[in-house]
């Protein structure tokens, strides 16, 4: 999962001049697709034999003092400050983000195929139209009825006894965590984030990453820890997810959101969570049930309806 995602597509890219579209562009879209769609496979291989939210915050923690290097390099030193205000803003926006919607995701992966979360999380963009309308919003009707197509595909996707072995406790707690995630992308337009969106994003790792080490301290994820039992596998997965998955997924995301329309950018969301599933498929032998493809597509179908209506206002 990446860090953030745009709360309101529409806003980011209203009145701005039509783009040609570069070979630059398509090679960073690419990007986004491949590496966000495969870190739901990463985070399963790492998984395998290695504890859930320790894993996690390292992954984080390393991921965000990387970046932050990259930013003092690339911006100087300077675009590391932040006011208070900005910092906690970091700290709340990566505790939901992070901690919350990518931490219970690698929790439940211990469990559910790399894929079926992926479906499942699609539904980011459907929660944050929810949170919009709660707020006293008004997203059009077709907007409406995407979020309606996606809900059809989730009681698919979560109905017991349809998904095969998959535990039912395991498919809520990635419900959980894109709802977490859904309100951390929605507050993150309303709070005084640093300017710098690669600033933002090394704090918001770092504060992530270590309430994900203090969860797993506190799950007694420590006890009868042996990195030697990690697997060759795990490791490899992990050092993907820190420095693919992470830094050059984000760096080709943040970059796209500047060189090219925000209409296209955001056609991960529905992107992504196809390319989990043939790389599970293909890689893991994760099972393609009737229900999964079948709600899995009116969930991918519905996003793609909230997405293309929202990106036309």
């Amino acid at each position: 999962m990446s860090t953030s995602i745009p709360a309101e597509p529409e806003t980011a890219e209203a009145g701005a001049p039509r783009r040609r579209t570069s070979g630059a562009v398509w090679t960073a879209l690419a990007l986004v697709y491949v590496v966000w769609g495969s870190t739901y496979l990463g985070i399963r291989i790492v998984v395998q034999t290695m504890p859930p939210f320790l894993s996690a915050g390292a992954r984080f923690i390393t991921a965000g003092l990387v970046l932050a290097g990259i930013v003092a390099w690339r911006y100087g030193p300077s675009a590391l400050r932040v006011t208070r205000a900005q910092l906690g803003s970091t700290l709340v926006v990566g505790l939901l983000l992070v901690l919350g919607g990518n931490g219970l995701v690698v929790l439940a992966e211990t469990s559910v195929p790399s894929g079926l979360a992926a479906l499942l999380v699609a539904a980011v963009p459907m929660w944050v139209v929810v949170l919009r309308a709660a707020t006293g919003d008004r997203p059009p009707g077709r907007t409406l009825a995407g979020v309606l197509v996606g809900l059809a595909g989730l009681a698919v996707l979560t109905s017991p006894g349809l998904s095969g072995e998959v535990r039912l406790s395991g498919v809520l707690l990635v419900l959980a965590g894109s709802l977490a995630w859904s309100l951390g992308s929605f507050s993150a337009g309303r709070l005084p984030l640093p300017g710098n969106p690669f600033t933002g994003s090394a704090y918001q790792m770092v504060w992530g990453g270590l309430a994900g080490v203090l969860v797993g301290l506190a799950r007694g994820e420590q006890q009868g820890l042996d990195p030697a039992s990690f697997s060759t596998a795990s490791w490899l997965a992990l050092g993907y997810l820190v420095l693919i998955g992470s830094v050059v997924g984000f760096t080709a995301y943040a970059w796209l959101l500047q060189a090219a329309p925000l209409s296209l950018v955001s056609t991960y969301a529905y992107v992504n969570p196809v390319v989990a599933v043939v790389l599970g498929a293909l890689i893991l032998d994760e099972a393609l049930t009737l229900p999964i493809v079948l709600g899995g597509a009116v969930v991918v179908a519905g996003v793609g309806v909230i997405v293309s209506t929202e990106r036309r206002k």
